[in-house]
């Protein structure tokens, strides 16, 4: 059992026994660890002592973090779109495939692709020529996503290549700028454009981020634009939440998604 292994094993037990608020001996006992050894790997995964991690989880602070994320898109709004230039955040140019490339379905490409375990558990990883146009967490190394959406590219499997790829996504500190390439209707565009506003520590509403892309009413449809994502992490469709505050399902498992934001509540 790895690091997000047993974190998600906590993070189930916390879901099913959060009333009892567990305390420290009860979460290593679950981890299957000594209380000592438990906190320090704890601490080590998320970057804050496992206290700290379950307070960002809790509906009060998502609901602060929820009215930072709308002060913060709308200031990005306000300046044209533009980064917000945090420290910790990647810096993701999104590009959209052409309907020529689509209904070449990479017809002519080289995609590198590979598996790397992340903070987070195993993930696929594809780099096309025009960047990153796949990176979904999986549970074995069974390939099949990135033959699917682009069935006529040479997938050239390289796990090497993916994990120097994923050492550059989920490194904690300064990061490259990444070019992602997506296949999306323009409205989907338009959300994930927007998502890429939202910095770690911060997270949006459906409702506010209908409202960022000028479509108030529209908060049903940006759900499903979040939820057809297929860029796990860079497109961060895991900052999105409730209105009331309630993280909710996410396409890699809700797990994973409390995970991720609890990783991100030390990010200021």
């Amino acid at each position: 059992m790895n690091d997000y292994e047993r974190v998600a094993e906590v993070i189930r037990y916390l879901d099913a026994h959060q009333l009892e608020q567990p305390g420290l001996e009860v979460l290593a006992r679950v981890a299957g660890l000594s209380e000592g050894h438990f906190h320090r790997l704890f601490s080590r995964w998320a970057g804050v002592t496992p206290k700290d991690f379950l307070q960002c989880l809790t509906a009060e602070r998502a609901r602060e973090r929820l009215r930072r994320g709308a002060s913060v898109l709308d200031a990005a709004l306000d300046a044209g779109l533009s980064s917000p230039g945090r420290l910790h955040d990647l810096c993701v140019t999104l590009e959209a495939a052409t309907p020529g490339e689509i209904k070449a379905g990479g017809e002519g490409w080289v995609i590198d692709a590979g598996f790397a375990e992340t903070p987070f558990g195993l993930c696929c990883l594809g780099n096309g020529p025009r960047g990153v146009c796949h990176l979904g967490f999986v549970e074995n190394k069974e390939p099949g996503e990135i033959e699917r959406v682009w069935p006529r590219a040479k997938v050239r499997w390289d796990d090497a290549f993916a994990r120097e790829m994923a050492a550059q996504v989920f490194q904690m500190g300064p990061r490259a700028d990444l070019k992602a390439l997506v296949r999306g209707t323009p409205f989907q565009l338009r959300v994930w454009r927007a998502l890429l506003k939202v910095p770690p520590g911060a997270v949006v509403s459906y409702g506010h981020l209908a409202a960022a892309i000028g479509q108030p009413s529209a908060a049903r449809a940006v759900g499903t634009a979040v939820g057809s994502n297929l860029l796990a992490f860079l497109i961060p469709c895991h900052r999105v939440i409730r209105e009331t505050g309630v993280i909710g399902q996410y396409r890699w498992g809700w797990e994973r998604k409390r995970a991720l934001l609890g990783w991100e509540g030390q990010w200021k």
